[in-house]
This record gives C-alpha cells, structure tokens and sequence, in this order.
C-alpha cells in the first residue's frame, strides 16, 4: 500500500512551517516549458538560495504540465510542490502537492468538485499531500484564477472576512493559508492581514500574487509569512532573482 507512505511524508510541510520569509519560485508551464527557458531559472534560482518551486497555473495544459515538472526534477535538488490549477495538474516527480479548496468563493466545483474528479489519482500519487486553505484576495485587477473558477475575491479593506475564512479552514483541518492575489497583481496581500492570522492562529501561511520587490517581501516576512511565492516578476525580469540571493544571504547572515 504505497500511498499509506505519502501520509506519513511530512517533510515539505515541517519545512514550511519551519521559519518565516523563506521563497518559492512559481513556474506557470504555459509560459515556462522549454528546457533551455527553465535551465536559466534553475541556475539563478540556485544561485539564489530559493526554497522551492511551485508548478501549476490556470490554464496549463496536462502535456505541459507534464513535460515542465519531468524537466524541472532532471535540473535541480531545490524541492518541487504542485500548486494545481485544476485536476489534471498532478505528476509523481514532484516533492508535494498544495491540495487546494477555494475557500474564498463559493463555487463548490473548486471546493470539492476537482478533488472527487482527481480523488483516485491524487490517493495513489506517492507524495506528500498538504490539505490547503486557498483565499484569493483582491489584488486591484481580474486575475485568471478568479475568472476561470468563476469567484470573486474577498475585497482588500474586508481583512475580516478573510480572517473569518482562513479560521474556519483551519477548524476544517488545513495545513496551511494561501492567500492569492493573483497573478500579475496590482496590489499584493497586506502585511497587515497576515499578521491578523498569525496571531488568532498558530498556522502556516502561505502568501502569492503580485510581490515584486524585496521591501514587499521584507513586509510579508516580518507579518510572519512562512513562504512568499514570487512569480510574474520572474518571467518579467530573471534578475530579481539577484536581489533575492542578497536578501536571502543577509538574512540569512
């Protein structure tokens, strides 16, 4: 019975939860497929002392997402967590996969209707499942997850709604908070927010969508973000992930 391993397999999340501030590097393999493309994210990333990849996007095709995580696990040690989409995002190479209910909306087919679909497959995968709360924030403009799930986010100034949202998923038995402005956001998840959640509870938070700068990053961090996903600012511009090798190695120091 193999899968019984993947329940015991609690590495990813220990090292989650571990410490504030730490970097995933989100790869959209609609955009990032190609071997050449993800050799020079892989190399700066390593560079850069990143903690993990996360893979996944909208609107991936399956053959992409597929060929994406088969190279990326050829390239790099730097652990590799599904950040699915929807149901067809799942591949054995990766370390972890965030099992995602969309918590903020009230579409239940990305509550529980992906998940039935995907149940079989997701209960044989031989890797670590990390029940997840997912939140989408506003982040000042439409962002694809909240048109393709058909949700609408919580707005910015509601911080208690997202407060409320993210105690309920806890008291469900999620591992972890992810909350998402979105990709490419204007506005990126406020410290403030975070901080609200830290101190009602003793949980992991995760934090997406629209960080761009080490300050926004600095900001997450001391909120008491565990991981900050950094992803369209890569794409754009792969040197920011020379700044992130200087704040990693001072803060680090």
């Amino acid at each position: 019975m193999h899968h019984q391993s993947m329940r015991s397999n609690k590495d990813i999340y220990r090292k989650f939860s571990s410490k504030t501030g730490q970097i995933a590097v989100l790869i959209d393999p609609e955009v990032t497929n190609t071997e050449e493309r993800l050799r020079q994210v892989v190399e700066k990333a390593e560079f850069s002392k990143i903690d993990y990849f996360f893979i996944g996007g909208s609107t991936v095709t399956r053959s992409d997402f597929q060929k994406a995580t088969v190279i990326l696990k050829k390239l790099t040690k730097i652990p590799l967590v599904i950040f699915p989409g929807d149901h067809q995002q799942l591949s054995n190479e990766a370390d972890a996969l965030l099992y995602l209910s969309l918590l903020s909306g009230r579409n239940p087919e990305y509550l529980i209707g992906q998940h039935v679909k995907s149940a079989q497959e997701v209960f044989a995968l031989d890797l670590e499942i990390i029940p997840t709360a997912y939140i989408l924030i506003e982040g000042g403009n439409l962002s694809t997850v909240a048109y393709v799930s058909q949700t609408t986010p919580i707005p910015r100034d509601k911080s208690a709604i997202a407060l409320n949202t993210a105690i309920a998923g806890v008291l469900q038995g999620k591992r972890v908070v992810y909350f998402d402005a979105g990709s490419g956001a204007h506005h990126p998840v406020g410290g403030v927010l975070v901080q609200q959640v830290k101190n009602q509870l003793n949980t992991t938070v995760v934090v997406g969508g629209g960080v761009r700068s080490i300050e926004q990053i600095e900001t997450l961090k001391s909120a008491g973000a565990n991981v900050i996903v950094i992803g369209n600012k890569i794409e754009e511009d792969i040197d920011f992930l020379l700044d992130i090798q200087r704040y990693k190695s001072k803060v680090e120091a």
